[in-house]
């Protein structure tokens, strides 16, 4: 039977580390909890349920799971990304590890379906779920892409399958906590404009494909989307998400998803774009070397 061991990346999240530890109890033989120097109790719970705890300066998403991956001497033969506020819900009681096993060799990656719950409901229209993600692979065949936001796992060989497997996105914490985090993800999504939209050049990322998986048409989306005029363009993807993805069959709780993360967050995103441009009067070189000096 193939190992299994999963990677969690955490700062302060004492009310969701137990959560997703134990959604992972009986699924992976071992667990790598890599903090950012919480301040609150997250790695005293880490500790006494037993995972291995690191710790490492955090500069973002990609740069923490790849020190994981380079660092931690992790042995077993597959590997799962998994975040702290996120669980699994195995509902077909699928046996992870003996599905690893027999995989044949060409297949070095698995595609699971992500689920959003946002204020205690499931998010399950306006093209949210299934949101399909590439969070398992094999040990020394994939790494995270360099990028500040949207970093996505891609394999250096073979290819991925997908397998009916959720992982299931509740954060537990207050809508004054997601929107200071949403500020600090649209300045770092404001870099990453600059830096691999303008500056394409970067190690190996996720290729945009309109007919491809998830990740792959996303990306594609994505950059056609970036081509559309800044501050008319969250309106168009908040019109679309809401409307003709049907979002309003989520409620109450789906408008206020998708206004503040389908429009407020990428108007945010838009003017923090529009103040670089305005503060170096659209110097594009003189923009990525503020940021790559703010963000070293």
């Amino acid at each position: 039977m193939s190992s299994l061991s999963a990677i969690i990346l955490t700062y302060n999240e004492e009310i969701h580390i137990a959560r997703c530890i134990n959604s992972l109890k009986g699924i992976v033989d071992d667990i790598f909890v890599i903090d950012s120097f919480s301040t609150d109790s997250t790695i005293e719970i880490a500790k006494k349920m037993g995972v291995k705890v690191f710790q490492n300066k955090f500069v973002n998403q990609a740069i923490q799971f790849n020190w994981a991956l380079e660092n931690c001497d992790i042995k077993a033969d597959w590997i799962l990304r998994i975040d702290a506020d996120e669980y699994i819900d195995n509902k077909n009681n699928i046996d992870l590890r003996q599905t690893l096993s027999y995989l044949p060799s060409e297949v070095t990656g698995l595609i699971i379906s992500r689920k959003i719950v946002f204020m205690g409901k499931p998010l399950l229209h306006g093209g949210w779920y299934p949101k399909w993600n590439l969070r398992i692979f094999r040990n020394g065949k994939g790494k995270c892409e360099n990028r500040w936001m949207d970093e996505h796992i891609i394999l250096n060989e073979g290819h991925a399958q997908q397998l009916q497997l959720d992982f299931v996105d509740d954060n537990l914490n207050d809508l004054t906590w997601w929107t200071t985090k949403h500020n600090n993800y649209a300045s770092r999504e404001a870099a990453d404009y600059f830096l691999s939209h303008d500056n394409p050049e970067q190690e190996k990322s996720v290729e945009p494909k309109f007919f491809g998986n998830d990740a792959e048409r996303k990306r594609w989306l994505k950059l056609r989307y970036l081509n559309f005029p800044l501050f008319i363009r969250p309106l168009f993807n908040f019109i679309f998400r809401y409307i003709f993805k049907l979002g309003f069959l989520d409620g109450k709780q789906g408008f206020i998803w998708h206004f503040l993360q389908g429009f407020w967050y990428r108007y945010l995103v838009d003017a923090k774009i529009y103040e670089l441009k305005r503060k170096f009067k659209n110097d594009k070189g003189a923009i990525v070397e503020y940021i790559k000096e703010k963000y070293k």
